[in-house]
């Protein structure tokens, strides 16, 4: 009995998104519960799993928009399986049989490769990717001659044979035939030199709301700088007993969110959002950390920071950043959020204007740690400095309300024992 393989729903306000890969091919003997593809949608990535042990068959391509509930694959419950042929999972085998011509080819864009054979299909061109094997030299078995995945299959595992593809010897340069020193200057072609790949759901998605947050607020940014030397002082007197005790890493993230919270709660403002006329401010204080991942950026909300201790806090982080990076962060995590915190110096900028999570008001930027020169008590001192930066709607928060922010959150980094006793 064949059984359907469905996109599975992952939310209302979700309809559809991107088949990005499968983790299995056709053929392949699979388990109940195994995972046999990843799925894109413009919050999340996610997998979709086998119901039942048996064989399965692929019917839509990886790369392929997908709507929820549409049939991608079907399994034949109880059937043992075929086994992959062997140019499908090893790699050496593959090697061996590509023939010194395309084993020496120089890396250089799919489309330069195929030449006469570019009109092939995804399938195709991603195995020519691979493992540098030019379809131009096989016999194509499909429609007028078309080269299929299964010919190049057959031909990287040696039972039919590879030809060095004919190209024609390239005309004499029509500059070259010219022996005026005024001859114009001929532009070298660049095709087959880019590529081009569809906007991932999730990228997508990011970029529209970047958008939407420039255009529809009155975004405004505005600094400030923290001497970072007490909060390093502090992580290497307790860091090591800390980890002891907790099983998590004191980190520099948990100080700037139970700064955040406290300074928050002294400037009302930063925590509120516009609703149409409406100005609502929030009474709790669910903040959003940024995480950067392959797939773009996403920010997991870490709920009631003002009631968690700082392990608390960078627990919460540590499992949202693994499994952002993994791709097992769920819809309802991404949502919610009054204010986001973004750090920008793990990749080591020195100085950005992070762009609004809208509809939040506010969002503070993080940035690398660098030793300057700095005058105390009319003294020039090294200090390991950091930039912040807080850029704000200004339609419902003032500069003075900003500015007075930034300056509540370098109090407690600098004096952090506040932090303790919210003074």
């Amino acid at each position: 009995m064949a059984v359907e393989v469905k996109i599975p729903p992952m939310g209302e306000s979700i309809t559809g998104g991107l088949l990005a890969t499968w983790l299995v091919k056709s053929g392949d003997a699979v388990r109940k519960g195994q995972p046999l593809f990843s799925y894109e949608t413009d919050k999340v990535t996610s997998e979709g799993t086998a119901e039942v042990d048996g064989r399965i068959t692929l019917t839509v391509e990886a790369g392929t928009e997908v709507l929820v509930g549409q049939v991608v694959a079907s399994i034949e419950a109880g059937a043992a399986g075929t086994a992959p042929p062997p140019s499908a999972v090893a790699a050496p085998a593959v090697k061996s049989a590509v023939t010194p011509v395309a084993a020496k080819a120089p890396a250089a864009p799919v489309a330069a490769k195929l030449g006469a054979a570019a009109e092939v299909s995804p399938a195709v061109r991603r195995l020519s990717a691979e493992t540098g094997l030019n379809p131009a030299g096989i016999e194509g078995s499909g429609k007028a001659g078309r080269v299929t995945k299964g010919d190049m299959l057959a031909a990287l595992a040696g039972q039919t044979p590879i030809q060095a593809p004919v190209t024609a010897a390239p005309a004499p340069s029509a500059v070259a035939q010219v022996s005026s020193p005024a001859a114009p200057v001929v532009i070298p072609s660049r095709d087959g030199l880019t590529s081009r790949k569809r906007m991932s759901p999730l990228r997508r998605k990011i970029a529209e709301r970047l958008v939407q947050a420039k255009s529809e607020t009155a975004m405004l940014t505005t600094f400030n700088e923290v001497n970072m030397a007490p909060v390093m002082e502090l992580r290497k007197r307790h860091g090591e007993e800390f980890l002891k005790k907790y099983g998590v890493k004191l980190g520099f993230m948990s100080f700037f969110v139970k700064a955040a919270v406290q300074a928050m709660k002294e400037v009302t403002a930063i925590n509120a959002q516009l609703d149409g006329e409406d100005i609502v401010e929030n009474h709790f204080y669910d903040i959003g950390v940024a995480v950067g991942t392959d797939k773009g950026l996403m920010v997991p909300v870490v709920r009631d920071c003002d009631q968690l201790n700082f392990a608390g806090i960078e627990k919460a982080i540590g499992d949202f950043g693994k499994r952002a990076r993994d791709g097992k962060i769920q819809l309802p995590e991404l949502q919610g959020g009054v204010f986001t915190i973004s750090n920008g110096g793990i990749y080591g900028s020195m100085l950005s204007t992070p762009i609004l999570n809208h509809p939040q008001a506010a969002i503070m930027g993080l940035h690398n740690i660098v030793e300057r020169p700095v005058a105390e008590n009319g003294q020039v001192v090294i200090r390991p400095i950091m930039y912040l930066a807080l850029s704000y709607d200004h339609r419902i928060i003032d500069g003075k309300e900003a500015v007075t922010f930034l300056v509540k959150v370098r109090q407690f980094i600098e004096d952090p024992q506040r932090l303790l006793f919210g003074v």
